[in-house]
């Protein structure tokens, strides 16, 4: 009966130590889990102030502004606008002469 008792104290002793483990774990990763959700949060919150951040700068009035204060640039008027022809707009056989003596 003694051998019985030894054996099942030593069960409940195993028992208890792999309960106090088990909890220990349990409360490791809940507040690990708690930590994960608060740098979500912080993340998804920041992630909101860098869009609104984005779309104000990428508004017609701050990029003409830094245009003209940055870049020296000018708008467009038809004083100073120039036109460029291309080169191959004008078929240099079309403004050759015709050839002497040949017919068709």
């Amino acid at each position: 009966m003694t051998r019985l008792a030894i054996v099942l104290l030593a069960a409940l002793m195993v028992s208890a130590m792999y309960l106090v483990r088990v909890q220990y774990d349990s409360r490791r990763l809940f507040t690990e889990l708690d930590r994960a959700v608060a740098e979500a949060h912080r993340l998804e919150t920041e992630h909101g102030r860098l869009e609104v951040e984005k779309r104000a700068a990428a508004t017609s009035l701050r990029v003409e502004t830094l245009a003209k204060d940055k870049l020296a640039m000018r708008t467009v008027t038809p004083a100073v606008t120039e036109y460029v022809t291309s080169a191959s707009a004008v078929s240099p056989v079309a403004s050759a002469p015709p050839a002497q003596g040949r017919t068709p």
